[in-house]
C-alpha cells in the first residue's frame, strides 16, 4: 500500500469519526432539550400539586375548626 493509500484510508476513518461524533452531538442535544421540556412540566406540576396540597390543608384546617367550635357550643 501506498503512503498516499494510507492517507486516504486515515483520512476515511478520520470523516467516519467526525460523522459519527456530529451524530451524537445532534442526539444528544436533542435528548437534552428533551429532558429540559420534560423537567420544565415536572416543576409546573409539582407547583400545582403543592398549591392543591395547601388548599386541601387549609380546608381541613378550617373543617377542624369548626368541628371544634360546634363541640364547644354543645
Amino acid at each position: 500500500m501506498s503512503n498516499n493509500d494510507e492517507e486516504n484510508t486515515d483520512l476515511g476513518v478520520l470523516e467516519s469519526r467526525v460523522d459519527e461524533l456530529i451524530s451524537t452531538i445532534d442526539r444528544l442535544k436533542s435528548e437534552n432539550s428533551a429532558l429540559r421540556n420534560q423537567q420544565d412540566s415536572l416543576v409546573h406540576e409539582r407547583a400545582i400539586l403543592i398549591e392543591k396540597t395547601e388548599q386541601a390543608r387549609a380546608r381541613i384546617e378550617s373543617m377542624i375548626s369548626r368541628l371544634r367550635s360546634m363541640e364547644t357550643r354543645t
